[in-house]
């Protein structure tokens, strides 16, 4: 009963996480993003004392039971456990293995103290909320959308338009790599160890487990009924059951509840007891998979060199921007950096897609945290999803209030790029998608007019910036603000023009 409970619960939450992150057409409420508040790491990023009391209280009454049941990652590692049980040609059994507690400790200590200077995508890359989200994002997602783009195919073809086409191309190279990586990596131990990575490299999992030696109720051995036949052991994925000598460590096991419906001699019981047993701590004897994480290759770049060169050639000046822009909310790079673990839910769910992974932008400690890009569109002015989801508060919510003067970075005209200038064409298009008017076009030569900017009015929209249609260099691009920095309020002064007759009415 409680294996089946456990099962469904799981279920149902793995799949609304997944499925939040995967739904671009909005099906799930916004306010379903709630689920990512409720992860550990998260919670910690974001304060969330009430949340954090919540989980330890939880692991502490009942067990690692956040492991096994609300952790992304971990329902992952079942479900491909799972399947590799199903395809498996010989039954499949697990075994007992000692703990690594040197190297359980090691990665925790690390990340820790990485954390504490500031580098925070060690953390970002062991946070298994975060790596499930990233690969999600960027490996299951786009996949995801072709599926969609296949069935739009198909049923249009039938005069039937329940689905539309979507852009399913990749967000980012590296972030796609990482991901996959992190796909395979984690797979591949889940499906030849079960839960090896949660009890040897996740730094949650090394957490809850020491509080888990101390939950009210475990898993226990009645010695007077064990015959040592080590059945429970062989369907332990947690591999942590000590069959002969009847111990079980506590720091690893994930309440799974599958070795309680195995016993044929029903030994064994999910209980309270003050009892104390002596753990697991032996030195390992046995060899095991260290997963390594390896940085991308640089993003190619989107123009090609040889036309960069001939532009500047021609008199035209470099566009690239000096300062990332992070999303609005974020208060500056800083705070950003470090509460943000690259999780990619403001990156799935924003609407206009201009948030994708950053490569170098930020430097290394940044790597694979969401920066913001206008070449598929710009910030909608009155959007404020980014930091309605956002779990850590690496974003924080605005109002559309807070969020129509919240400067994310300031327009820069470069003259010599515009096409007003350079072609003598008229243009204004940039003036047109401006929501502040922080761009007006004043007059120039022969009737013609050119953008004059006023950054004190300008939020860093990316509207001008994302219209421009200057090529290879942009004649207004966006700058981002190191912290982020108050608007002054516009006027509107597009006035409508009313023609009244000689009588009034």
């Amino acid at each position: 009963m409680l294996r089946k409970a456990r099962i469904i619960l799981s279920v149902v939450i793995f799949g609304l996480i997944t499925f939040y992150f995967l739904d671009f057409a909005e099906i799930l409420p916004n306010n379903f993003h709630r689920l990512a508040h409720i992860q550990f790491v998260p919670a910690l990023m974001s304060l969330s004392f009430i949340i954090l009391v919540v989980l330890v209280l939880i692991t502490l009454l009942l067990g690692r039971i956040y492991c096994s049941t609300i952790c992304p990652m971990g329902i992952f590692q079942d479900i491909v456990t799972w399947i590799s049980k199903k395809t498996a040609k010989k039954k499949k059994r697990f075994r007992y293995s000692p703990a690594k507690n040197m190297l359980r400790w090691g990665v925790l200590g690390v990340t820790a103290i990485a954390f504490l200077f500031g580098f925070t995508v060690i953390l970002g890359l062991l946070d298994p909320y975060s790596a499930f989200g990233r690969m999600t994002v960027n490996v299951f997602k786009p996949v995801y959308m072709l599926g969609n783009n296949l069935l739009e195919s198909i049923f249009s073809s039938f005069n039937n338009y329940t689905f539309y086409q979507v852009d399913a191309s990749l967000l980012s190279i590296s972030s796609f790599i990482i991901g996959l990586l992190t796909f395979l990596v984690i797979g591949f131990l889940a499906w030849k160890y079960g839960r090896t990575w949660c009890n040897t490299i996740c730094p949650v999992g090394t957490l809850l487990g020491f509080l888990s030696r101390y939950s009210l109720f475990k898993v226990r051995i009645d010695a007077e009924k064990c015959n040592h036949c080590g059945l429970c052991a062989t369907k332990c994925k947690a591999s942590c059951i000590n069959s002969p000598e009847q111990t079980i460590d506590y720091s690893r096991c994930i309440d799974c509840f599958d070795c309680l419906g195995e016993c044929r001699q029903n030994a064994l019981s999910y209980t309270i007891s003050f009892k104390t047993k002596k753990q697991v701590t032996d030195a390992s004897k046995r060899r095991f998979l260290l997963a390594g994480l390896t940085t991308a290759a640089a993003t190619p770049k989107v123009m090609a060199q040889a036309q960069n060169v001939a532009a500047a050639a021609a008199g035209m000046k470099s566009d690239k921007r000096q300062t990332p822009i992070t999303p609005p909310g974020s208060v500056s790079q800083e705070h950003f950096q470090a509460h943000c673990t690259s999780c990619h839910l403001c990156v799935s769910k924003c609407p206009s897609h201009v948030l994708k992974p950053a490569f170098m932008e930020y430097g290394l400690g940044g790597m694979m945290q969401p920066t913001v890009f206008f070449e598929k569109g710009f910030c909608n002015f009155d959007c404020t999803v980014c930091g309605d989801v956002c779990p850590n508060g690496a974003i924080l919510p605005l109002t559309k209030a807070q969020k129509h003067l919240t400067q994310m970075g300031k327009v820069v005209f470069i003259k010599e790029n515009c096409i007003v200038y350079r072609d003598g064409t008229s243009c204004g298009a940039c003036s047109e998608h401006c929501p502040t008017q922080a761009l007006s076009m004043i007059p120039f030569k022969d009737g013609l007019t050119i953008p004059h900017i006023d950054t004190e009015i300008c939020v860093g929209c990316g509207g001008c910036e994302y219209v421009c249609p200057a090529r290879p260099f942009r004649a207004v691009y966006i700058e981002g603000n190191v912290v982020q920095q108050d608007a002054k309020p516009f006027t509107d002064n597009h006035q409508e023009e009313i023609q009244v007759d000689d009588f009034g009415f």
